[in-house]
């Protein structure tokens, strides 16, 4: 009877349906980090600093698809008058957006790319303002004390340029961001999105705000 009770308690049916939907199961999980994984993969390879053999910069071509924080137009720092008027977009990788959002301040490999376009006013119906053409060239302000001793570095290229090296120590931008920007070296100020961020974690400097004579 023991050996009979033993026989009655096992069930093939059942079991092999327990193991089917354990392989399922494990399929499906499988399935699931393999998409996490490959969703994650392009940020991760595309929206941090990437150098050269040399150390030289390479050209971050997704940044239209980070974070847009502001634009301008005909901005100039300087009292003098401009030569040529244009287009400035900034954009900042998602991640580091969000560690800023979320801290209020900007984490290591955080880069600024601003998108320098010229300007038009006459073109298909448009009969005031000015519209934003061709791309004129890209600065990139990067955050890496690993490899720069001044912890910011600042990058130009030209519209077409693959690489760029980091300007020399004592650069101008480095110099005007260090004594203008509101938030570390970034213009916070002119990042309406952002302003009010920097104050509550209280990182903004608000004298920075102040309407001044920059040369």
């Amino acid at each position: 009877m023991q050996d009979e009770r033993v026989v009655d308690a096992y069930n093939p049916v059942h079991d092999s349906l327990e193991a089917y939907m354990k392989r399922v199961l494990y399929a499906v999980l499988l399935l699931a980090v393999c998409g996490a994984l490959l969703a994650a993969a392009p940020e991760e390879k595309s929206a941090k600093p990437r150098y050269g053999a040399k150390g030289e910069l390479l050209r971050p071509d997704d940044y239209r698809e980070w974070m847009f924080l502001s634009a301008g137009y005909g901005m100039n720092y300087s009292p003098s008058p401009g030569s040529h008027e244009m287009f400035t977009n900034v954009f900042v990788q998602s991640w580091a957006y969000q560690k800023f959002v979320s801290s209020g301040k900007w984490p290591e490999q955080t880069m600024f790319v601003i998108d320098e376009r010229d300007a038009q006013s006459k073109g298909s119906i448009n009969k005031t303002g000015h519209f934003q053409t061709d791309l004129m060239g890209l600065a990139v302000e990067v955050k890496d004390s690993s490899r720069f001793p001044e912890t910011w570095a600042y990058f130009a290229f030209d519209a077409e340029g693959k690489t760029a090296e980091a300007m020399p120590k004592g650069n101008g931008c480095w110099s005007c961001h260090d004594a203008h920007a509101a938030v570390e070296h970034t213009f916070v100020q002119f990042y309406p999105t952002l302003k009010p961020v920097a104050k509550k974690f209280g990182v903004y400097d608000e004298k920075r705000e102040q309407v001044t004579d920059t040369k």
